[in-house]
């Protein structure tokens, strides 16, 4: 694909205010530190407290808070692009409620849990989540309709929340579950890191390239299959990328509401309905999203990342069912 000076404009726009945001957000904290401090702990390493502070903690943070807001920014995309529903996103869908439903039962049944089993249970979860609420909300006659999808999401997400709780409590979990439940990257490692960015990162890509097939089954079941593309195939393949997606980033850093639905409908209005640019732009501005609300939750006292999304995420929800599923 050719790209025009647009996108290579706005792309260049993006990874700049992207790299001046993890700068602001090493510096910035309990403790402030500056520019040059940062950049020595990269370039002149000397093992003092400071260093080890920007190099473990919030490095390996802010990287999380990236990768997570590119997941969930890419698979809310993916899932608007299958569904035709201008109200998808992973959590109001029920994917982010059954990756944690299978987390905490990872970590009830394990006594000593690894990441990767996290992310497995994640995953899982978010297949059993996904897929209720599609059968539930879907029928043969009516087919994906958005006001319904939105409604048995909802009650499934209440289940599968409800559920996790209860495996909390019987297990005595509270103290763990709790961080899921309000959602955060303290305490993101590279341990973790290791396991989780690959998996985004190959999957934002590859669906960044087969973007041009979501495009035609988003304009219609008819037009796609008159295109040649197999629709039940391609559904298929994005909604396990989308899975993949979302139960790796419940794994990492909790559960997370509107990233997924808001990012992709800012980026439709700065790239067009191409899902080849649509996919890719709304993973970094989804990633420079969550780095910018983790960096003011950091500063209002480590307040809930998951609260400060909302304060602007519910507004964004209530205007665009009022509005039909349209920005504008």
């Amino acid at each position: 694909m050719k790209l025009t000076l647009k996108p290579i404009v706005l792309s260049f726009s993006i990874f700049l205010a992207i790299a001046v945001m993890l700068i602001i957000s090493f510096c910035l904290g309990t403790t402030n530190y500056s520019v040059q401090q940062v950049f020595d702990a990269f370039f002149s390493y000397q093992n003092t407290e400071s260093q080890n502070i920007i190099r473990d903690i919030r490095v390996p943070r802010e990287l999380g808070a990236l990768l997570v807001g590119a997941a969930l920014a890419c698979s809310g995309a993916i899932m608007q692009g299958v569904t035709k529903n201008a109200l998808a996103d992973p959590a109001l869908l029920g994917l982010n409620a059954g990756a944690a439903m299978m987390i905490s039962i990872a970590m009830a049944v394990f006594k000593e849990t690894n990441f990767l089993l996290l992310m497995t249970a994640g995953f899982l979860g978010a297949v059993i989540g996904g897929t209720l609420v599609m059968v539930i909300g879907s029928s043969r006659r009516g087919g994906f309709n958005t006001m319904r999808i939105v409604l048995a999401g909802a009650a499934i997400s209440a289940l599968l929340t409800a559920l996790a709780e209860g495996i909390a409590l019987f297990f005595r979990l509270n103290q763990s579950i709790t961080f899921w439940s309000a959602g955060g990257v303290a305490g993101t490692t590279w341990q973790q890191l290791k396991f989780a960015a690959p998996v985004i990162l190959i999957i934002i890509v590859i669906a960044s390239l087969t973007g041009r097939q979501l495009t035609a089954l988003s304009l219609g079941e008819e037009m796609a299959q008159g295109l040649g593309v197999n629709t039940h195939r391609i559904r298929v393949i994005f909604s396990v990328m989308t899975m993949l997606l979302a139960g790796v980033a419940v794994s990492l850093v909790g559960s997370l509401a509107f990233v997924g639905l808001m990012v992709p409908h800012i980026v439709r209005l700065l790239v067009g309905t191409d899902y080849r640019l649509i996919l890719p732009f709304s993973a970094l501005v989804g990633g420079l999203s969550i780095v910018a609300a983790d960096t003011v939750a950091r500063l209002a006292g480590e307040s809930p990342l998951g609260a400060i999304i909302s304060i602007i995420g519910v507004p964004f929800f209530i205007y665009l069912v009022r509005k039909d599923g349209k920005l504008l």
